[in-house]
C-alpha cells in the first residue's frame, strides 16, 4: 500500500466504527470499521506510523461519534462559539491519544502484535474510563445495542464486551490476504464462531419481559426548556408553570403516579429560596413522592443537586452530583483559566460547581430504593458500582439540551440503557429536552418522550431482575485478565526469543 494511503483509510476505518453509535445504529458497519482497522494494524510499520495509524483511527471515531460536543459552545455562540472547533478537537484528538497509545505499544511486540493490540486496545479503554476522571463516551462495546451481543455487558461489563469485540475483528483481519497470501481459512472459522458466540450467548442472556400487572405508576416531567431560553426571565415562568400543569394532571385510568420526576436544574431558584415552591409541587402532587433537580448554594459553594419530598411537603433526602463534567461544571485549574476569562460553560461559581460527598440511595417509601445519577454520571459504569447497596431501580435526571437535538441525547439514552442491564435493574430518566424513558433491567424502552416534546409520562415501574454477574463483579476481574494475558503473551515472547537464539 502506499505510504500516502494508510492514514486517510485509518480515519476512514475510525469514521466507519463511527456509524455504529446512535442515532445511525449500523452496528455491522461499525465491527467492519474496527475489522478495517486491525487489518491497517498489520501493514503499520512500527514507531510513527504506528502512532499515526491508531491516532487517525481514533480521530475518525471519535471526531464523528462525538461531533455533538460543539452544541454546548453554540448556546452563547457570541461568548463561546470561537470553542467549539477547538473543543472538538481537542476531545476527538485526545481521547485519540489513548488509542494511538495502544498501537503503538501492540506494534513493539516481538511475537503475535495482533493479539498484542487486542490487549492493549481493551486497556486503553479501560484507561479512558479511569484516567483524569475518565471520559467513557461510546466505548468499542456500545456498538452492539442494536443486537443481542449488548447483553454481555450483565456478566462482563462493557470492558468485557470491548475485549470479545476486538478478539472477533482481530480473528478476521488477520484472515485478509496480505500482499500475495490466501485467506486464513482458520481465522476466519474462529472470527465467526466470536461471533456466533456474541449473538448466541447475547440471546441466552437476554432477560424474559416482565409483567407489569399491579405494579405502582411513575411519572417523567419533559417541560422541553432549550438551553439558550431555559433561564431567559420571561420564559422561566412558562416551563416552571409547564412543569406544574404536568404533575397535576389526571391520568387517563384514573390509577394516580406514586412518584413524579423533574429533571435536573428545573427549578429556577436556589434550594434555601424554593420552600414556597416544593410546597406548590408537593400540594398538585397529591399522594406521590417528588424528585425535583435544582441547584444549592452553601458558603459560597454551589451544587447540582436533587431534592425528594414526600406527600406531605416535607423534604426527604437531597443529593448533591459529585462526579462533575470538566470544563462544563468546573474547571481544571481554574486560575490559569480565569486569566483568559474562560470559566465552565454551566458553572455558577468561580471554578465551577463544588461536588457531593458521593453515590447515596433515595428511600422512595413503598417503592424501594433509588440511586440517582444527575446527568453525566450515568456514563461511568464503576459509579453505578459505588451504591452503598444494591437498589431497586436507576434514577437519572439530566439536561440533554446542552447536547443540541441530533446525535447527543440519543447517545446519553443508549448508556443509560446499558447501565440498565449491567445491572438488571430499571432506570427512570427525566430529560429536560428529552429522551426521556422507563427502561426495564433488560434495556428494553418501555415508555417515552421523543426528544424536543414537551409532556409527561406515565408507566408502571418495572421490578427489578436478577442480580448480575457484573454488579458483583465490576471492573476488577477484566483488569486482572488484562494483566494474566499480557504476561502470558510475555512469556511467550521470551521463550521463542530464547529458543531462537540458541
Amino acid at each position: 500500500m502506499p505510504r500516502w494511503a494508510r492514514l486517510p483509510l485509518a480515519l476512514a476505518a475510525g469514521l466507519c466504527m463511527g456509524l455504529a453509535a446512535a442515532p445511525w445504529d449500523l452496528w455491522f458497519m461499525g465491527f467492519a470499521g474496527l475489522v478495517g482497522a486491525f487489518w491497517l494494524f498489520q501493514i503499520a510499520p512500527k514507531g510513527l506510523q504506528a502512532i499515526g495509524t491508531g491516532w487517525m483511527v481514533g480521530l475518525g471515531y471519535f471526531g464523528f461519534s462525538m461531533g455533538w460536543i460543539v452544541e454546548p459552545f453554540m448556546v452563547d455562540e457570541a461568548a463561546t462559539g470561537w470553542m467549539a472547533p477547538f473543543g472538538l478537537l481537542g476531545l476527538a484528538g485526545g481521547l485519540a491519544l489513548f488509542w494511538a497509545l495502544a498501537f503503538w505499544g501492540a506494534a513493539h511486540a516481538t511475537r503475535h502484535p495482533v493479539a498484542a493490540l487486542v490487549l492493549a486496545w481493551t486497556a486503553a479503554e479501560l484507561a479512558r474510563g479511569y484516567v483524569l476522571t475518565g471520559f467513557p463516551w461510546g466505548m468499542i462495546g456500545y456498538m452492539w445495542l442494536p443486537v443481542t451481543p449488548i447483553q454481555w455487558v450483565s456478566a462482563i461489563g462493557p470492558y468485557g464486551l470491548t475485549l470479545l469485540s476486538l478478539i472477533a475483528a482481530a480473528l478476521l483481519a488477520v484472515a485478509i490476504p496480505l500482499r500475495s497470501q490466501a485467506p486464513r481459512a482458520l481465522s476466519v472459522a474462529l472470527g465467526l464462531t466470536a461471533l456466533a458466540v456474541m449473538f448466541g450467548g447475547g440471546a441466552a442472556l437476554t432477560p424474559p419481559v416482565q409483567s407489569l400487572d399491579g405494579q405502582p405508576i411513575v411519572r417523567l416531567i419533559q417541560p422541553n426548556a432549550p438551553q439558550h431560553l431555559k433561564w431567559r426571565r420571561d420564559m422561566v415562568p412558562v416551563y416552571y408553570q409547564r412543569q406544574l400543569d404536568y404533575t397535576a394532571a389526571q391520568t387517563e385510568d384514573g390509577k394516580e403516579p406514586a412518584l413524579i420526576v423533574w429533571p435536573e436544574t428545573a427549578l429556577p431558584m436556589l434550594l434555601h429560596q424554593a420552600g414556597d415552591a416544593l410546597g406548590q409541587i408537593s400540594l398538585l402532587a397529591g399522594d406521590a413522592q417528588v424528585v425535583v433537580g435544582l441547584q444549592r448554594e452553601d458558603e459560597g459553594k454551589w451544587y447540582n443537586m436533587l431534592a425528594l419530598m414526600g406527600p406531605e411537603g416535607d423534604l426527604k433526602q437531597v443529593y448533591d452530583k459529585y462526579h462533575l463534567v470538566p470544563f462544563g461544571e468546573y474547571m481544571p485549574a481554574a486560575e490559569l483559566f480565569s486569566k483568559f476569562n474562560i470559566l465552565g460553560l454551566a458553572s455558577r461559581a468561580e471554578g465551577g460547581y463544588t461536588p457531593g460527598t458521593g453515590p447515596a440511595l433515595l428511600d422512595l417509601a413503598g417503592l424501594g430504593t433509588a440511586l440517582p445519577l444527575i446527568c453525566y454520571e450515568a456514563v461511568f459504569p464503576q459509579d453505578v458500582h459505588r451504591a452503598p447497596a444494591r437498589p431497586d431501580m436507576l434514577l437519572q435526571i439530566t439536561n440533554d439540551a446542552w447536547f443540541g437535538d441530533y446525535s447527543g441525547p440519543y447517545q446519553h439514552l443508549a448508556q443509560a440503557r446499558i447501565r440498565a442491564i449491567e445491572q438488571g435493574l430499571p432506570m427512570l430518566r427525566a430529560a429536560n429536552t428529552g429522551v426521556s424513558a422507563v427502561i426495564d433491567g433488560g434495556g428494553r424502552i418501555l415508555a417515552e418522550l421523543p426528544l424536543n416534546t414537551e409532556g409527561y409520562v406515565d408507566s408502571p415501574l418495572p421490578p427489578p431482575m436478577p442480580e448480575t454477574l457484573y454488579s458483583r463483579t465490576g471492573d476488577l476481574p477484566m483488569l486482572g485478565l488484562l494483566f494474566l494475558c499480557t504476561g502470558i503473551l510475555l512469556q511467550i515472547g521470551r521463550r521463542r526469543s530464547g529458543a531462537e537464539s540458541h
